[in-house]
């Protein structure tokens, strides 16, 4: 079903990982999602966001996944209920009482999560091949199916995801054996293999494949229940891609891993030393957008066929790759070598090549329409590819004044967040004037939450306005301003605005949104609540990064009196300001 900007349209986003179910292994799961789309459609909220659900590797970030076709098998829900090849006394077997005990509290804990699932899919695995695999049974023919529907992408994925088990589950395949460093490579070395080495590889890449048919089975039933309940489910896409990726492994033509894309230098924001000097280093490689044209993008195909299964839109994170990338002729590894080195310094190291933007950068007419014709160029063939799903881009950083063109032309909603979008006043855009193509919100899962914001735009007033410094002093009255421009985009100019962040400015601020005339306003879950739970902090990488978890499970958030009162307010709001699904 296609969705019409027509119809204004409310949602939260919240990841999978920070979903609590009184059942989950210490990770939210397929069937959290299930439960909070209920949540959702109760209180007339219509879309449910979620982060990149993709196969992660050791830091656990979303957008730095091993495949970008593959699932990841956490986000299974998994018990015999679920999954029917896993029996109750198999289960209870592997999942202890006391490690489960230990892994539903607190944070997500990665390592034992995913030790943890793996055993009982591995369980599941092993009963499903003594009952199923060798007979002609419904299972054994949905399995084949699916093997047969994904083929294109699922036999290169199982060989790489084994060969990663075989060198400490690391993903650098380009320090793997030189006949494993690609797929023709390395299908050659398995059928080299003796006859029983060469089954008991066969046998482990078939349990990759099965772990994929269970989640894509799971997600699948998921968007189903979305329509039902009118709760529309919507995915993300990653532009970049992770240089140790099956992905890459798989498809080295369409890559150039001579440059490493990014974003350009910030000299407003003191982030860190080198984000300031030479800007951020991402470390993902370009595309060969004329290979992959020659090709007819067959991969970005797939992909867009893939996530469509399972959602009815999705955020493509930085869009603006599509039109142009800031690139490194260096990867992030190398950053900290690079950072005291001038131009000329840099220069002599990377052979008279430096960071620039490309294919052009935006300074000349050419330059321009070059980008705005590619961009546009690809993201038609992400619609064509998308079907009747629902394609929304993340357009923040430096935008060039094109790609809102562009956007509008192929009428792809862009994002507004208040507090980036100034007049010459430094005052916020009046969310009136959002264009009706775009998602409004008031924070990503990149931010702060507005509860956090509120609290330290007030410190800084408290902490300067009796100091002796006259930089505090400043800064004191420069946070003052800005909460005064959060009052004038609520329409409560007139107000002092609160000291905490009590319900009136909780409310504001979700009217004020709400009331904007984007077509969709979302919100993080913990600004629904007013709560201070942090999904990311960009460049960190730490166990304690997307690992956040909701205090209470989905049954529990109406039973709470403060989490409910908020949901009512929002609920109300959302009613009020003609976004009922």
């Amino acid at each position: 079903m296609k969705l019409s900007p027509e119809k204004k349209l409310a949602g939260i986003l919240c990841p999978v990982f920070s979903i609590r179910t009184e059942n989950d292994l210490g990770i939210g799961d397929t069937e959290g999602v299930h439960q909070m789309i209920d949540w959702c459609h109760k209180h007339g909220i219509g879309i449910l966001q979620v982060l990149p659900i993709n196969e992660t590797s050791d830091d656990n970030s979303p957008y730095n996944a091993i495949s970008t076709m593959a699932l990841d098998p956490t986000t299974i829900a998994i018990s015999p209920e679920r999954i029917p090849d896993l029996s109750a006394a198999k289960f209870k077997e592997i999942a202890k009482p006391g490690l489960l005990k230990e892994l539903r509290a607190g944070p997500v804990k990665y390592t034992k999560v995913k030790e943890l699932k793996r055993s009982l899919l591995r369980a599941a695995f092993d009963a499903f091949l003594t009952k199923h695999w060798n007979k002609k049974t419904d299972r054994s023919e949905a399995f084949r199916a699916f093997l047969a529907e994904n083929g294109d992408w699922i036999s290169d994925y199982a060989m790489f995801r084994v060969l990663m088990e075989d060198y400490h589950n690391w993903p650098t395949w380009d320090e793997w054996p030189l006949d494993r460093q690609d797929p023709k490579k390395a299908w050659s070395w398995f059928h080299s293999l003796p006859a029983k080495q060469r089954d008991e590889y066969a046998e482990r890449m078939l349990f990759c494949a099965y772990m994929q048919w269970i989640a894509y089975d799971q997600w699948t039933k998921i968007k189903e229940h979305g329509t039902s309940q009118k709760v529309y489910l919507m995915g993300d896409i990653p532009f970049g891609v992770n240089r140790y990726s099956s992905d890459v492994w798989g498809n080295r033509a369409i890559f150039d891993l001579d440059w490493s894309g990014g974003c350009p230098p910030e000299k407003t924001f003191k982030v860190d030393l080198f984000t300031e000097k030479w800007g951020q280093n991402w470390g993902i490689p370009l595309y060969k957008w004329d290979v992959s044209r020659e090709r007819n993008h067959d991969w970005w195909r797939i992909r867009c066929g893939n996530i469509h299964k399972m959602s009815h839109l999705f955020r493509i994170d930085h869009v603006l790759g599509f039109f142009r990338i800031y690139s490194f002729p260096w990867q992030p590894k190398y950053n900290d070598k690079f950072l005291p080195l001038t131009e000329a310094e840099a220069a002599k190291l990377t052979g008279g090549r430096l960071p620039h933007f490309q294919p052009y950068a935006d300074d000349t007419p050419e330059g321009a329409k070059f980008n705005q014709k590619q961009g546009e160029e690809l993201l038609a063939m992400v619609l064509a590819a998308a079907g009747d799903t629902t394609v929304v881009a993340e357009d923040l950083g430096v935008v060039p004044p094109y790609v809102p063109i562009a956007l509008d032309r192929l009428k792809i909603p862009g994002y507004k967040i208040p507090h980036f979008l100034r007049e010459k006043n430094l005052s916020f855009v009046d969310g009136k004037t959002y264009p009706r193509l775009s998602l409004a919100t008031p924070a990503t899962h990149d931010h702060d939450p507005i509860a956090k914001m509120w609290r330290e735009l007030w410190e800084k007033v408290e902490a300067g306005r009796h100091s002796q410094d006259a930089n505090a002093r400043h800064q004191s009255e420069e946070a003052y301003k800005e909460l005064m421009r959060w009052m004038e985009y609520c329409g409560a100019d007139h107000q002092e605005p609160p000291r905490t962040f009590n319900d009136e400015i909780h409310r504001l601020i979700l009217r004020g949104v709400l009331n904007s005339n984007s077509w969709l306003a979302v919100f993080m879950i913990t600004d629904v609540f007013g709560t201070d739970g942090r999904f990311n902090v960009p460049g960190a990488v730490s166990e304690g990064n997307w690992s956040y978890r909701l205090d209470k499970t989905v049954a529990e958030l109406d039973n709470d009196p403060h989490l409910l009162h908020k949901t009512r307010m929002f609920a109300k709001l959302v009613k009020e300001t003609h976004r009922l699904p």
